[in-house]
């Protein structure tokens, strides 16, 4: 269960991940980021920063997926840092003033949560 658990939050994880490259390459997802503060292309400096939400993103998937034994045993100790960011990132899409961004991620990023302390603590 651990092990689909893990796979599961990494498949979620991917969804914002290709967004944050997509906003990067000059996507028009504003709306759907930084509480919308932007609606069409974000800034050159932010898109910088959606390429370091897209490693963190793969990041935390790798640990989630180590602490499951399904990467590299090193990166585990991440892990709770990894399901501290989700459940960060969580609380803040669910208060983002952004209707968009609240109805796509805050579900998703809550289902990440689920997973993540299901693998922590199963």
């Amino acid at each position: 269960m651990t092990e689909t658990l893990a796979l599961a939050y990494a498949a979620l994880a991917a969804m914002p991940l290709a967004m944050h490259l997509a906003l990067a390459a000059g996507a028009p997802f504003g709306r759907y980021t930084v509480g919308g503060r932007f609606s069409g292309r974000l800034p050159p400096i932010w898109r910088g920063l959606a390429l370091v939400q897209a490693a963190l993103l793969a990041g935390m998937a790798v640990a989630v997926l180590a602490r499951a034994g399904l990467a590299p045993a090193s990166l585990a100790p991440v892990f709770w840092p990894a399901a501290a960011l989700t459940l960060l990132t969580c609380a803040a899409n669910a208060a983002s003033p952004s209707r968009p961004e609240r109805r796509l991620w805050a579900p998703v990023t809550a289902l990440m949560t689920a997973a993540a302390l299901g693998v922590g603590l199963g």
